[in-house]
């Protein structure tokens, strides 16, 4: 008996530690993004996300982060993460065309006018309407967050009217802000956030469309010393989550990664974003470069046109393809103005 039962706490003991390093493995999580680890971004949003899903857990939740493409590219992390690739991702929907249309008519212009804004009117979006929360029936949603305005940013060429656009090279985020390039005469260039710094420099490009935000965190403002600034578009991210994933948590480690997501996370990753853009608009003035400011240029004589035309294109192609793209712009607006105009 004292020999079995020897074996038997020897047994049991084994498969206790092969269950808590079993248990162990799968609660770290990889995070992939394509931000620098020493961006602002990363340090803090997502760090400061990581930091206190690991507090609130007590540990039994780890976060590894994979930042600057390092574990799925921007323009297929989504789809990383869909398939287990990744853990978590933090991307721009626009990076992956045309699959998050209903989305990305946040990305219009009209529809934010600061970070905090954008981010308010994204989550509102996902937690009120069903059409867009099934854009991301594949995977686990954590939050919505958006840039700050998005302008244009030229290293010879200050434009101050559509015309000043007309063949210039103009590096575009997403598809979407491409539309809205070319209706403005712009050719927009498709190219990875990183690629732009040495493209303006070689000439491959003669400017960008960024926020501030993205003028500082890319040194875009070391090269580019004239500035469009209007609120021409914001760029929607997701933190999301791999279904699988999620669901091999414990009940108490969901809980944690449900109450740090929704709306208050959204916020904050927004008041980052402003921060950042009032930072690299202090730069671009501190070096005395050239700011042509236009507050609302759907309200402009010589930019209204091209552009309320891009945003009735855009939405009649969402239509004709049987998504309610009218009925979620309508809400967007109302998203924007129940969020209120919080300005950088």
């Amino acid at each position: 008996m004292g020999l079995r039962r020897s074996l038997a706490v020897a047994l049991s003991a084994s498969a206790l530690a092969l269950t808590a390093t079993a248990s162990q493995a799968a609660n770290t999580l990889r995070l992939a993004s394509f931000w620098p680890a020493s961006s602002q971004i990363s340090t803090h949003i997502i760090d400061d996300w990581i930091d206190t899903v690991q507090k609130e857990s007590d540990g039994s939740l780890k976060v590894q982060l994979f930042p600057s493409q390092t574990l799925a590219k921007a323009d297929h992390s989504y789809q990383a993460t869909v398939k287990g690739i990744a853990d978590i991702t933090i991307t721009a929907q626009g990076y992956t065309a045309g699959r998050f249309p209903l989305t990305q008519i946040v990305e219009l212009p009209g529809i934010s006018h600061s970070a905090r804004q954008g981010s308010c009117v994204a989550q509102t979006l996902l937690d009120q309407q069903d059409a867009v929360a099934k854009e991301y029936r594949d995977s686990h949603v954590l939050f919505l967050f958006t840039t700050g305005p998005g302008f244009i940013n030229t290293k010879d060429t200050l434009v101050k009217t559509p015309d000043d656009l007309a063949g210039l090279r103009i590096r575009r985020p997403t598809t979407v802000v491409g539309d809205i390039l070319s209706s403005l005469g712009a050719q927009p260039v498709g190219m990875p956030a990183p690629d732009m710094y040495t493209s303006m420099q070689r000439g491959v490009i003669d400017g960008v469309t960024l926020p501030w935000e993205g003028m500082k965190t890319f040194h875009l403002n070391e090269l580019a010393h004239k500035h469009t600034e209007m609120p021409l578009y914001s760029l929607v991210f997701v933190a999301t989550m791999s279904d699988r994933a999620y669901k091999r948590l414990t009940p108490e480690q969901r809980k944690v990664i449900d109450n740090n997501s929704g709306m208050r996370w959204a916020k904050k990753a927004g008041e980052v974003f402003d921060t950042i853009d009032s930072q690299g608009r202090a730069e671009a003035v501190k070096a005395g470069d050239q700011i042509v400011t236009i507050d609302n240029p759907l309200e402009d004589a010589q930019w209204k046109g091209p552009l309320n035309a891009v945003i009735k294109k855009y939405l009649s192609e969402l239509n004709g393809k049987g998504l309610p793209a009218d009925a979620i712009y309508d809400a967007a607006q109302q998203a924007s103005k129940s969020c209120g105009a919080i300005h950088s």
